[in-house]
């Protein structure tokens, strides 16, 4: 038999797939666990209870939140449910507003925001524009594009043949045109069409090869001609379906029924779109075209402009951009999910986005040396937690990116380039995570709860969900207002102090003595196993061999509760004594070492030596692990 010394100095390799078990000669192995649930990983290496979440209000229901940042006195929530938007600046409801978009819709909506004013589109909405004037006052109103005279400076395209002619009847006021082909629905009436470069404004259907129009500039003659467009967003068309600005220009890609077109505003005139002669400052428009299906998912402004299509990635150069500087150049071939929308998230420089297989999420970064993007895989050691992904947000405080899941899980990556640390955790909850966004410093979820759906805040105070705190300076034992979260079971800490479990009924619990300060709210558990040990022999590194933990030790940083497993089934530890006459005092916050023996030999060659598993609604955090154990070669 021979004894050994391993330490865990950091987590910084976080939950490793299962696929992974075998690669004891890796890195990950080293600084990797095999499960890691509702715990957050700090770049510095150690691992803490995640935060709980503050119950903030009751939405209308599933949707998805949007941040809209102003300056850091001016940080709103948006909160898009079925055909509203609630706004909420610190917590608190500012105002509700009539939106056009349904609940499925909600799931595909994009945007951008410039000063006070949030552009929102849907291939199938027309797109809107959401401004507000103080913190109550907001409007929602239609796109209005660039006009002078009676012409309107918008996007245009011809959907029909080229051989398709249009004949005018006239050249000026009322008139009927009629095309070569069936090319008109009666969802034309007040699309504008252009004729020979003339706008004429349809005012009546008649059938799919004749409408009535008004003409708003003087046609050139009434020949039969092949040039002609028709607006490019409609009803009949469809409209946007993302949208950016980059360089002074407003740039919308793709759209319902041209879904691989990106066109660029007018440099500082962001709603006009006419392409005039080609000038330096004149719109521009153009189709991505390759190989392969290329409808535009996403734009991002970064050093370049970023396009992610469905089948592809590409930078769109020119310094500055103008129709004749432009140029387009595919970079990586990964692809981006179409039917819902993952916002980009920018980290140091990379923008983040989830691939189109669901299953991976990728960092589309610049390589100086290949003066090209790349497209690296982040996923690629815990792939097994990456299932279609509907959400995403950067915490910039504590460098960790949140992607909500469409199971309703949320995995959690603490990404720091310079050290390379790419460590991924699990996050639960009871119910479901739906949406995520930080407005100011705050990290707000939309969470299922039942039937009904919460708005809740990350609070590194709480150690429970859908929390609610109180306070009272006398100290009582029914504390009420719990309505939220009626017929649950639910922890409850009472002057810092975990309390037996309590049932919500009519909105109150009641305490078996008085409290001053309370914290109720939903339990979780947090995890953390290690990977199956290694054993170092003559022949190398190997698994498989009978072995026994002696003792275990860890470093802990304010902590206040420790369940550790080591082969009786999670046990607390108890790190700090307090005198019989202050055992009601409240759980004191530890930092030190703790050291925990081993109970018998692990002979499976997949089980863990130690196990930490705890839902005590207290903090815990583990800085490093090393432990003593002895194996039977």
């Amino acid at each position: 038999m021979t004894r050994s010394v391993t330490a865990k100095t950091t987590f910084s390799g976080g939950e490793v797939s299962p696929i992974l078990l075998g690669r004891g000669d890796s890195r990950i192995y080293e600084n990797g666990c095999r499960r890691m649930r509702n715990v957050f990983i700090h770049p510095t290496g150690g691992v803490s209870r995640r935060s709980g979440l503050r119950y903030v209000a009751q939405a209308p229901g599933r949707g998805r939140l949007i941040a809209f940042e102003f300056n850091t006195e001016q940080a709103y929530l948006l909160v898009f449910t079925h055909l509203q938007m609630d706004v909420y600046k610190s917590g608190v409801l500012q105002t509700t507003v009539t939106t056009p978009w349904s609940e499925a819709q909600v799931a595909q909506i994009r945007w951008t925001q410039s000063a006070d004013t949030l552009l929102v589109v849907h291939p199938d909405v027309a797109p809107k524009k959401i401004t507000r004037t103080s913190h109550a006052a907001w409007t929602i109103e239609d796109w209005a594009f660039f006009s002078t005279g009676n012409a309107i400076r918008q996007p245009s395209h011809k959907f029909a043949k080229d051989e398709v002619t249009l004949t005018p009847s006239a050249t000026t006021g009322a008139i009927s045109v009629t095309a070569s082909a069936a090319v008109f629905e009666a969802g034309h009436v007040g699309v504008r069409l252009l004729i020979g470069g003339k706008q004429v404004g349809i005012t009546a259907y008649t059938s799919a090869t004749q409408v009535s129009a008004t003409v708003h500039e003087t046609l050139a003659n009434t020949q039969a001609t092949k040039d002609w467009e028709e607006q490019a967003f409609s009803p009949v068309r469809g409209y946007p379906g993302t949208v950016t600005f980059h360089q002074d220009r407003l740039t919308i890609g793709g759209s319902r029924d041209l879904p691989n077109r990106l066109w660029m505003s007018k440099s500082s005139d962001l709603f006009n779109f006419d392409l005039g002669t080609g000038l330096d400052d004149e719109a521009i428009e153009f189709a991505i075209l390759s190989d392969q299906v290329n409808a535009i998912t996403g734009l991002f402004p970064g050093r370049h402009l970023q396009v992610l299509t469905t089948g592809a990635e590409w930078m769109v150069t020119g310094e500055p951009l103008t129709p004749g500087s432009i140029q387009v150049r595919r970079q990586t071939r990964v692809g981006s999910p179409k039917d819902r929308n993952v916002p980009l998230r920018d980290v140091d420089g990379a923008t983040l986005f989830v691939a189109a297989n669901g299953k991976e999420l990728r960092e589309f970064i610049f390589a100086d040396i290949e003066q090209a993007y790349q497209a690296n895989d982040l996923t690629l050691s815990a792939r097994h937690l990456i299932n279609a992904p509907v959400d995403q947000e950067y915490d910039r405080s504590q460098r960790l990116l949140h992607v909500v899941m469409g199971d309703g899980s949320m995995a959690t990556i603490t990404n720091y380039r310079p050290e390379q640390i790419t460590a991924w955790t699990l996050q639960t909850t009871d119910g479901a995570f739906l949406s995520i966004a930080e407005a100011g410093e705050e990290v707000y979820v939309l969470a299922q709860r039942g039937a009904a759906a919460h708005l809740e805040r990350f609070d590194p105070g709480l150690n429970t969900d859908s929390a609610i705190t109180g306070t009272d300076p006398t100290g009582k034992t029914v504390w009420t207002g719990l309505e939220p979260l009626e017929g649950r079971t639910v922890k409850v800490v009472g002057d810092g102090s975990v309390l037996a479990d309590q049932t919500v009924i009519s909105g109150q619990i009641t305490l078996p003595y008085p409290v001053k300060s309370i914290e109720v709210g939903l339990g979780y558990t947090h995890i953390i196993e290690p990977l199956p040990p290694l054993v170092g022999g003559a022949m190398g590194t190997t698994h498989g061999l009978p072995t026994r933990l002696i003792r275990a030790t860890f470093r802990l940083h304010e902590t206040a509760a420790l369940m550790v497993d080591t082969g009786r089934g999670p046990q607390p530890i108890p790190f700090k004594r307090l005198p019989e006459a202050v055992l009601d005092a409240p759980t004191s916050l530890f930092s030190g070492d703790v050291t925990v023996r081993g109970i018998g030999w692990v002979r499976d060659d997949l089980s863990p030596l130690w196990r930490v598993e705890q839902d005590a609604p207290l903090p815990c955090t583990i800085l490093s692990v090393s432990t003593e154990q002895k194996v039977n070669m």
